[in-house]
């Protein structure tokens, strides 16, 4: 989306949700003060580890400069630099539209404690459609009919739970109640959108949610309460951003769930130049809901139906 257009990102999406969940919303997002103190020592401590003490000069630096340019602006991705996971400036405005324009730029908004940052990452791990690998076990859990995906359904829940701690992680989240708050905006809109995964039971148990910049949606975050549910909701969201006509899914940075998956890294400067063309035009705009159940999604087969999308065309 080119910055002028701008003009179709509804101003207050706020004012459209219903009180009873503007509510709800609330409570899920509330960080109490004992938990924000937690919160804030705990990113603290991570900042002053020696791996990554070499990085709070540049931070100041960047806060500085701050300080004297208006905030308006989005950094360059391209002149981002190569350390430090590309972080480039300071993310003073998280509107819905600014949101937008820096996603379709390659830029993303991250911090677990301090001011939030703009990030362009050296590399971006990212998903062709006829690459897609679905495991044989995978498959035979999708076929047993024990979980249903849905979209859309309740983004504000999928952003709780991606903020969860996660075992063996550092216990700390860059998903605060302010990027929460900026990602529901950006739901309102129709630009951000979760996929859930439910139990017999109707339990969420796995799930993710991520933005649809033009013909790329980038997977911000995701989560599984039980085995395979965050692998399932990802097979099914990437059937059906191929069968939606998007070009490519960005899981940003790689980890073993989606390499499994046939996620690969690529340059800074190859994505960018990929957006340039298909992170322009809106694929699929508004609210998603799923076309297909998880025994379909487990007889796709990515690479007959991207040859047949490629001969048909």
């Amino acid at each position: 989306m080119p910055p002028d257009a701008s003009a179709a990102v509804a101003p207050s999406p706020d004012a459209n949700i219903p009180s009873g969940r503007r509510e709800r919303r609330e409570a899920l997002f509330r960080e109490p003060p004992l938990k924000w103190t937690k919160r804030a020592g705990l990113g603290l401590v991570r900042a002053l580890q020696p791996a990554r003490i070499s990085q709070v000069p540049l931070n100041i630096w960047l806060w500085l400069a701050s300080l004297i340019e208006s905030g308006a602006d989005l950094p360059d991705p391209e002149t981002a630099p190569m350390t430090f996971q590309g972080v480039c400036g300071i993310a003073r405005d998280l509107s819905v539209v600014t949101l937008l324009r820096a996603h379709c730029r390659g830029l993303y908004p991250s911090a677990h404690v301090g001011p939030i940052k703009w990030w362009s990452p050296p590399e971006h791990c990212v998903l062709f459609f006829d690459e897609f690998h679905i495991a044989s076990r995978l498959k035979r859990q999708m076929r047993q009919g024990r979980h249903t995906v849905t979209f859309d359904r309740d983004f504000d829940a999928v952003i709780v739970a991606c903020a969860e701690p996660r075992d063996g992680k550092w216990p700390v989240t860059w998903i605060t109640p302010k990027i929460m708050h900026a990602y529901a905006d950006m739901h309102d809109a129709g630009f951000a959108h979760s996929f859930e995964v439910w139990n017999e039971a109707g339990e969420l148990v796995g799930g993710g949610f991520g933005v649809a910049a033009g013909g790329v949606f980038i997977i911000e975050s995701q989560f599984s309460r039980e085995t395979n549910t965050s692998k399932m909701g990802c097979t099914s969201l990437a059937y059906h951003l191929a069968r939606w006509g998007f070009a490519m899914a960005n899981g940003k940075g790689p980890t073993p769930t989606i390499l499994d998956m046939g996620f690969r890294c690529i340059s800074r400067a190859d994505y960018l130049t990929r957006l340039a063309v298909v992170g322009q035009t809106p694929v699929k705009p508004g609210r998603w809901e799923v076309e297909a159940d998880l025994k379909t999604v487990a007889a796709w087969d990515p690479k007959a139906a991207a040859a047949k999308t490629a001969a048909a065309g």
